[in-house]
C-alpha cells in the first residue's frame, strides 16, 4: 500500500506547473491526509496486538484447564478399554451317543463339546486397549455353565520397530490358520475334525511369542514361540524353562483388485508326562491311557478369498484349508477304570507306543448376497500307523477313516449378529453315522475389533 508520504512526492513532481498559494494549500491538505492515514494505522496495528493477545492467554488458559482435569481424573479412566460380550446359543439334534471320541485317534483335551437340546454354547468376555505408547493388552474370558476360564490374557509390544513385535501373556497359538480364531468366528457351528483331534479345540499357550513381518510388497510373516506346554497334546510340567515350541511362517498377497491368498506352514513340539485319556479295549470295556512321550505336529494351511473389485460387503467367497500331520513317541500305560468290570488293561499294563496320524479338511463360504452365506465343509482324518507295544494285545488298532460332510446357511442382521443352521453327516465314530442339525444365535455386544485375515 502507498503511504502518504509516496503519494505526496509523486504529486510534488507532477505538479511543478503549480505554485503560490494554490501549491502550498495542496501540500498542507495532503500533510492532513498523511496524518490521518497513520494515525488509522497505528490504531489497526494496536487493535491486532490486543487481539493476538488475547488468543494468546486464551489458549494458555484452556491447555491449563485440560491439564488441571487431566491430574484430576483417575489414571485408569484415560484409557478405556474397548469392552464386548459374545452371547452364543444353539439348539443341538444328536444321537444318544454315550462316549463321543474320534475313532484311531487318542481323546485330545478340552473341548466345548455339544450338548443335546439347547444350550448356552460359548460366551466370552473381552477387552482390550493401549496400555501406553509401547504395549496394547487383551484379555478374553470363556464362561461355559459352572466353568470360568481365561483363555488368553496377554500383552503386546507396539514400538519395537522394524516389523517385530514381541507378545507374552496366555495366547492363542500362531500357528495354522483357524487356531487363533475363538469359536464366535468360526464359519461353522463347530470345529473341524482335524482341531478336535490335534488339540481338543484350539492350542493355547502360556509363553513368549516373537513375531516379524517383512517390509516388502509380498507379506511374509516369521514367528517363534516358546510356553509351558501345558495345554493338549502337552501336559502341565512343574519345571523351569519351556515345554513347547513353536515356529510358524506365512506369506500372501494380491491377485488383481479382486482375490487375495494366505499360505503357511507350522512346526510344534511338546512334552507330555501321563496324558490322560480313556480307550476302549478289545473287549469294548473303558479303559484308562496314561501316555508319556514326545509329540509333533505339522500343519499346512492355505486361504483363498474373492471380493469383486474388494468389495466383500455384496458379494464374497473364501477357501480355506488345513493339513496336519503328527507324530508321537513314547510310553502309553492303560488301566482298568471300574474294578467291578475289569478291562484287558485290569492290574495296568505299561509298553511303547508309537504313531504317525494325519488328517486335513477343506471348506468354502460364499456370500451370495448382502447379509447372508451358504458354506460347505468336508472333514478327513487317517488313522496312519499306531503301535502299542506290549498293549497291542489288550488295545485295538483300527484303519477306519473319519469324515464327515457339513452343510450350512446362515443370515447376519448386522455386523453384531448371526442366525446359522448346519447339518453334518458325521461318520467320525466308527460303526456310527450320525445326522447332526445345529441352529445357533451369535450376538456380539459393545466394541469389537476386527478379526484376522
Amino acid at each position: 500500500m502507498l503511504r502518504p508520504t509516496f503519494l505526496l512526492a509523486a504529486l510534488t513532481v507532477a505538479l511543478p506547473a503549480y505554485a503560490g498559494n494554490d501549491l502550498d494549500a495542496l501540500r498542507a491538505e495532503l500533510r492532513e491526509m498523511k496524518a490521518a492515514y497513520e494515525s488509522r494505522i497505528q490504531a489497526l496495528e494496536a487493535r491486532l496486538q490486543q487481539t493476538e493477545a488475547q488468543n494468546a492467554a486464551a489458549a494458555a488458559l484452556a491447555d491449563t484447564v485440560v491439564h488441571q482435569a487431566a491430574e484430576a481424573t483417575p489414571a485408569g479412566n484415560r484409557l478405556n478399554p474397548d469392552i464386548s460380550l459374545i452371547l452364543q446359543g444353539r439348539y443341538s439334534h444328536l444321537d444318544d451317543v454315550e462316549h463321543r471320541a474320534i475313532t484311531g485317534f487318542l481323546p485330545a483335551g478340552h473341548g466345548h463339546g455339544a450338548s443335546r437340546g439347547f444350550s448356552l454354547d460359548h460366551t466370552e468376555l473381552v477387552m482390550s486397549a493401549s496400555i501406553d505408547p509401547y504395549f496394547r493388552g487383551y484379555f478374553n474370558l470363556a464362561l461355559l455353565d459352572e466353568e470360568v476360564e481365561i483363555e488368553e490374557a496377554w500383552f503386546q509390544t507396539t514400538g519395537l520397530g522394524n516389523g517385530f513385535s514381541l507378545k507374552g501373556g496366555r495366547f492363542l497359538s500362531g500357528l495354522g490358520y483357524q487356531n487363533e480364531q475363538h469359536p464366535h468366528a468360526w464359519d461353522f457351528a463347530d470345529n473341524s475334525l482335524m482341531y478336535r483331534a490335534l488339540f481338543g479345540e484350539a492350542y493355547g499357550n502360556d509363553g513368549v511369542q516373537l513375531k516379524w513381518v517383512a517390509p516388502t510388497e509380498l507379506f511374509m510373516e516369521f514367528g517363534a514361540e516358546a510356553g509351558r506346554g501345558a495345554n493338549f497334546p502337552g501336559t502341565d510340567r512343574n519345571k523351569n524353562g519351556a515345554g513347547s515350541h513353536v515356529l510358524f511362517g506365512h506369506v500372501g498377497g494380491d491377485v488383481g483388485a479382486s482375490n487375495s491368498w494366505r499360505a503357511g506352514l507350522s512346526y510344534l513340539t511338546t512334552k507330555a508326562s501321563s496324558r490322560d485319556g480313556e480307550l476302549e479295549d478289545l473287549d469294548g470295556v473303558e479303559a484308562e491311557s496314561l501316555f508319556s512321550g514326545r509329540s509333533k505336529a505339522w500343519v499346512a494351511d492355505f486361504v483363498w478369498k474373492w471380493a469383486p473389485n474388494g468389495n466383500a460387503a455384496e458379494q464374497n467367497f473364501k477357501f480355506a484349508t488345513e493339513y496336519f500331520r503328527r507324530t508321537e513317541s513314547g510310553t502309553l500305560a492303560c488301566d482298568d477304570l471300574d474294578p467291578l468290570d475289569p478291562s484287558r488293561c485290569s492290574g495296568g499294563s505299561t509298553g511303547d507306543y508309537q504313531s504317525t496320524q494325519s488328517g486335513f479338511y477343506a471348506q468354502g463360504v460364499y456370500q451370495f448376497m448382502p447379509r447372508w452365506r451358504t458354506g460347505y465343509r468336508y472333514d478327513r482324518l487317517d488313522p496312519g500307523t499306531v503301535d502299542f507295544g506290549l498293549n497291542s494285545v489288550n488295545l485295538p488298532v483300527t484303519d477306519y477313516a473319519p469324515t464327515r460332510h457339513s452343510l450350512m446357511l446362515d443370515y447376519s442382521p448386522s455386523e453384531f449378529s448371526r442366525l446359522r443352521l448346519q447339518y453334518s453327516k458325521d461318520k467320525s465314530m466308527e460303526g456310527v453315522r450320525e445326522n447332526q442339525w445345529f441352529v445357533q444365535v451369535i450376538h456380539s455386544l459393545g466394541a469389537h475389533g476386527a478379526h484376522t485375515f
